[in-house]
């Protein structure tokens, strides 16, 4: 074992700046302390090793013989604890360069490509290599899973339902819109479709475990709705059932994230909904802890909590 003489790496970098810098003062001002700090903290360094390492005198302290040769051989100590900083930081951004994410399909679409443009671009600002992002897309229930096992460092869903063993941080609020086909007899009324009507409609929805399924059937029994028309058609993507809505098939809700181009190109139209605000909450989900993994998982989540450009996302308070 090391003997108490060993002075701490801090003691020796500072008697290594007054060595190569010539006083006390050019030392403290290069460690940013006082003059008066280096040299109470050189005397607490001479008491731990023993030996005078100062020549004191009124226009100056130097190093003694001793002195001088403590700091020879401090330089030695402290070039082999900057390679080991040095391996110690390579691990770090071996394993910061590589994140895996679980999202569910609305946020991997319409928000995540925005989040990781901007997380390399901050990566890059500060000068750190970019993280490479491997990215599963699928429902919010898999995203679950996924996070859970721990084949995903993070994961971002749609649903209300949080997995009591898991972390989650809310980032982002979302509205969804009910859409029909410019030739649905709901696209012509004059009055908002109830909470009730909305309820009572077989409608074209995503399969169990998507995040905007799950989010309109707790909205709906929120807001009174005893029990939930079965789905006209269910499908697996957001992609899918859009185009099954513009064909006329049946209403549906999706976000209004997902059908921003299809409002623009008039393939579809929103119906008013009357006594259901039909907003949700995006949330990121990880192990264990307050805050998410530090590093670009945690970078990453502050990036998503920010206000989203354009209609559908806010950001969550």
């Amino acid at each position: 074992m090391l003997s108490p003489r060993i002075p701490q790496l801090s003691a020796l970098e500072m008697l290594a700046a007054v060595h190569d810098l010539g006083s006390l003062s050019a030392a403290g001002k290069h460690l940013g302390l006082s003059q008066q700090a280096v040299s109470s903290r050189m005397r607490s360094l001479e008491s731990q090793i023993g030996s005078a390492l100062l020549t004191r005198t009124p226009r100056g302290s130097t190093l003694t013989e001793s002195g001088a040769l403590v700091a020879g051989w401090a330089a030695e100590v402290l070039a082999a604890a900057e390679r080991l900083d040095a391996g110690i930081a390579s691990l770090r951004s071996d394993t910061a360069r590589q994140l895996k994410v679980a999202a569910s399909q609305t946020i991997a679409e319409h928000l995540l490509p925005l989040w990781l443009v901007a997380l390399r671009r901050q990566q890059e600002a500060l000068g750190l290599t970019p993280t490479v992002v491997e990215l599963t897309v699928n429902n919010s229930e898999a995203a679950v899973a996924m996070v859970r096992s721990g084949q995903a460092a993070l994961g971002f869903i749609e649903s209300p339902h949080l997995p009591p063993d898991l972390s989650a941080a809310a980032v982002q609020d979302d509205d969804m819109v009910l859409v029909v086909a410019p030739g649905h007899p709901w696209a012509r009324r004059r009055t908002p479709v109830t909470a009730r009507e909305l309820a009572a409609t077989a409608l074209v929805t995503r399969e169990h475990g998507s995040g905007t399924r799950d989010a309109l059937e707790h909205l709906l029994k929120a807001a009174g709705a005893a029990t939930l028309a079965a789905p006209l058609v269910e499908l697996s993507t957001t992609a899918a059932v859009r185009s099954a809505i513009a064909a006329g098939t049946a209403p549906g809700v999706l976000s209004a994230l997902a059908v921003r181009d299809d409002l623009a190109l008039h393939r579809l139209v929103v119906v008013a909904v009357r006594g259901l605000p039909l907003r949700r909450t995006l949330t990121a989900l990880w192990q264990t802890g307050t805050l998410p993994p530090p590093g670009p998982a945690r970078d990453l989540t502050a990036i998503a909590a920010r206000p989203a450009p354009g209609a559908g996302a806010r950001r969550k308070a």
